[in-house]
């Protein structure tokens, strides 16, 4: 359940080429060619263990839609997960920057090694996905935990037999370090990024590695990577419970509203559903055969918290729901950990779940995750559980993980990090965290809900982003940006 990562997909619920050669540090040539709707396409090489520079190298996917004005130089850009696409990001990228920022940067989105057109991690087929993920995630009896253990090591053997070369090497300082070579090979002195969520982790990683080559790194919805991996889990849970009441309040003041309030009757309503759904399935008429158990109706409940423009949806969702419907919450789901139509899945989930277990120590028991999921029902008593015992397979993982650190970027360029107050996936204390932790952090929030800030209908966020990336100029520390409306 750990994405983290930005809501573009939710706005689908809501409504022969010339080359031009670039040279990278360890002497592979970037060769742009035309990949459609002014866009150009290269492969970067890459170590594929950094401590051996000359050993077995990897490609790295990557497009840019050149600058339409004056140019600066290249923005590089991350969408979050780990396991989200930076390349379909980019390709979004006249509507993930202003046009401001387009007029005078090079757009750049790569996939970061392991993720979708980069050496991609492969653990199972789709159908054995579909298990995966209909496994009871909040299990109540010492069955469903057997059930759970046994998917979660299926997950971990399935990587280490299909991938299990390129698991130790998927951690975010490797793709921090990937990063470096391709800002290198675009020709710019230093990095200027757009990270959302995750991407704010890569972003402050990159910064720690490699301080004295940071020009303006704009990380939205912000990681605090100092946190263990159940420390994070903790929070975000907790996050998604406070984004729920935030929707809770909207919908009572919407005639569609499946709920008369106030929020405790209403937040018992949406346990009952989903307990009601783990023992009888809603009904599910998409025709693919899945059951909407109660896995998967918690993946579509928390969906579309993560973008307020989607809360028209959910309360259809949760309508339906209560006539014993729940096509449009499997739906939302899908959305969440892309699964496709025809049943195929891109490789998010399973990257995902590839950096996380690389990028922090876990458990070495399911016993240690099983406390965590009781204790975290006192601050998350809907989602808790069922973030806790996500983390499974990394109790199970073949692969090393690192230890956690802070971040700190001694001597870097100002790094701005920008926090959203009901931020459900990324809590706003994160953002205040890494402000604090980076010794050049410049803290920008913003009264609002739903994941990041950028672009999202603050026009004082975006001022103040676009002029940061462009003119350099860096906002007050803790200024604060007012509510939309």
């Amino acid at each position: 359940m750990r994405f983290r990562r930005t809501v573009a997909a939710l706005a689908a619920l809501v409504l022969s080429a010339t080359a031009c050669t670039g040279v990278d540090r360890a002497g592979t040539a970037l060769d742009w060619t035309s990949c459609g709707d002014g866009f150009e396409c290269a492969k970067l090489g890459v170590p594929l263990d950094h401590d051996r520079p000359d050993g077995e190298r990897i490609q790295i996917s990557v497009i840019r839609l050149p600058a339409s004005g004056d140019r600066i130089g290249s923005i590089l850009v991350n969408p979050g997960g780990p396991g989200g696409s930076g390349i379909g990001y980019a390709r979004s990228a006249r509507s993930v920057l202003s046009e401001a920022v387009r007029a005078r940067f090079d757009v750049v989105g790569f996939d970061p090694r392991g993720v979708g057109e980069s050496s991609p991690v492969r653990c199972l087929s789709s159908s054995e996905l579909d298990a995966y993920l209909s496994l009871d995630g909040s299990p109540d009896s010492p069955a469903e935990v057997a059930a759970l253990e046994e998917g979660s090591r299926r997950f971990a053997a399935g990587c280490q037999s299909r991938s299990g070369k390129l698991l130790p090497h998927v951690g975010t300082a490797d793709a921090a370090r990937d990063m470096d070579l391709l800002r290198a090979a675009l020709g710019d002195k230093g990095l200027t990024y757009l990270g959302k969520s995750y991407g704010t982790q890569l972003g402050a990683v990159y910064a720690d590695l490699f301080p004295g080559r940071v020009r303006a790194l704009v990380l939205d919805g912000a990681v605090d990577s100092s946190l263990s991996p159940l420390e994070l889990n903790a929070t975000q849970a907790h996050g998604f419970e406070v984004a729920l009441d935030a929707f809770l309040e909207d919908c009572f003041t919407a005639a569609d509203c499946p709920f008369e309030g106030p929020v405790k009757p209403a937040r018992e309503e949406l346990g009952a559903l989903l307990r009601r759904t783990d023992q009888e399935p809603l009904a599910n008429k998409s025709g693919d055969g899945r059951r909407i158990s109660e896995a998967w109706t918690t993946l579509g409940l928390i969906t579309p918290l993560y973008d307020r423009h989607a809360w028209p949806v959910l309360r259809q969702a949760l309508n339906e729901a209560s006539k014993g419907d729940g096509t449009t919450l499997l739906r939302m789901a899908d959305l969440l950990i892309d699964r496709r139509e025809g049943g195929t899945y891109s490789n998010q989930t399973e990257a995902n779940m590839a950096v996380n277990c690389v990028d922090g120590r876990f458990p070495a028991t399911s016993a240690a995750l099983a406390e965590a999921a009781r204790d975290s029902v006192g601050d998350a008593p809907l989602f808790g559980p069922s973030v806790m015992w996500s983390s499974l397979p990394c109790v199970y993982w073949p692969a090393k993980a690192t230890s956690q650190a802070k971040v700190d970027a001694p001597g870097a360029a100002p790094i701005m990090v920008v926090g959203t107050e009901r931020d459900p996936a990324t809590p706003y204390e994160w953002a205040e965290a890494l402000a604090d932790q980076l010794s050049s952090g410049v803290l920008v929030g913003f009264d609002g809900d739903g994941h990041t800030a950028y672009l999202t209908g603050s026009a004082c966020v975006d001022r103040l982003v676009d002029d940061y990336l462009i003119n350099l100029a860096v906002p007050k520390d803790g200024v604060h940006c007012p509510k939309i409306g």
